[in-house]
């Protein structure tokens, strides 16, 4: 049975992933438990508390044949203030040193997390051959890792490097994120506490609302493609928008507890991201791609599923 190597892999992506691969691969999750919850593995992966940061912590994973790198700062919040320097060093430094240690160790391919946010506003729908300038810091790193897999793979072409921007991606196994979260999520926990949640401007605004079942299809695909890919970026979402009334209106359907969303004046005055939704076709091409969770699905999965319990609260200040 092949291996891989999933850092972050106790968090929302990673363990997903894992969870739904795991009778297929033989696979090791790397967490540091920063924005990641044990809890979230399902109890037969083989699970390393450890810093993908750290060449000494990845060297207790072992020989592996793929490597899916979700570690790093996540999240553009997660840069401000006193998380600027650390948010950076953090992010480069784990995917450089991933990248190194696969490459050193015979690695396949090694698999990656971008960013839809590369794109701003860039004109819908969002296609891998736009423009891009990125509008934070989060995207900045995203964009750092898709240079230096271009880069890379020039001088070691024998191991693929595969980027990945991801749309807005919601499901289960987020709440070790806290503020950090996907708006769906975010949605979820308050209407499930009774609380409003709060939607800026008019509620029109849209994006790619794609679940992270879907997310997990398409990096399963490239891991089993048999084309060399070189050092490809895909986008990954649904190829459709959703505003977030509509998100509302599914969510209040779904808890039908009569709490209703609360509309204010946008607060963010500069670098908006009005609307979102992907081009798809690249990724349905090359890998056959399908999305197969239709939003209202996906919404009610969650709230059905929904675990206060777990949902940690967390500030800038706290990265490491």
């Amino acid at each position: 049975m092949q291996k891989i190597l999933v850092t972050g892999g106790a968090g929302f992506i990673g363990s997903n992933f894992c969870n739904i691969n795991k009778n297929d691969y033989e696979i090791t999750a790397l967490d540091n438990l920063f924005l990641g919850d044990r809890r979230n593995l399902d109890d037969d992966i083989r699970f390393i508390e450890g810093d993908a940061c750290k060449t000494e912590d990845l060297d207790k994973v072992g020989p592996v044949d793929f490597v899916l790198h979700l570690a790093g700062t996540s999240s553009a919040p997660m840069f401000m203030g006193d998380g600027l320097v650390k948010g950076y060093v953090n992010s480069i430094e784990s995917f450089l040193t991933t990248l190194e240690w696969a490459r050193k160790n015979g690695v396949k391919k090694f698999l990656y997390a971008s960013t839809s946010s590369l794109y701003g506003n860039n004109p819908i729908p969002l296609i891998e051959t736009q423009e891009v300038t990125p509008i934070n810091h989060y995207a900045v790193t995203k964009r750092v890792y898709e240079y230096s897999a271009k880069c890379y793979n020039k001088v070691h072409p024998d191991m693929d490097i595969i980027g990945f921007r991801f749309m807005s991606i919601y499901g289960p196994n987020e709440e070790a994120k806290g503020e950090f979260a996907n708006l769906v999520s975010q949605f979820c926990w308050d209407m499930a506490r009774g609380l409003a949640p709060v939607i800026y401007g008019d509620g029109t605004q849209f994006r790619d609302f794609t679940n992270v079942k879907d997310v997990v299809q398409g990096i399963t695909l490239a891991v089993r493609t048999e084309k060399q890919l070189g050092a490809e970026v895909f986008n990954i979402g649904t190829g459709r928008s959703t505003s977030l009334n509509e998100v509302v209106a599914a969510l209040e359907k779904a808890f039908d507890n009569g709490v209703k969303a609360k509309y204010i004046e946008n607060p963010v005055k500069e670098g908006y991201v009005a609307g979102q939704h992907a081009d798809i076709g690249k990724i349905q091409a090359v890998l056959g791609f399908e999305p197969t969770v239709k939003i209202e699905d996906g919404i009610r999965d969650q709230v059905e599923n929904v675990r206060l319990d777990r949902i940690r609260k967390t500030s800038s200040d706290e990265l490491r």
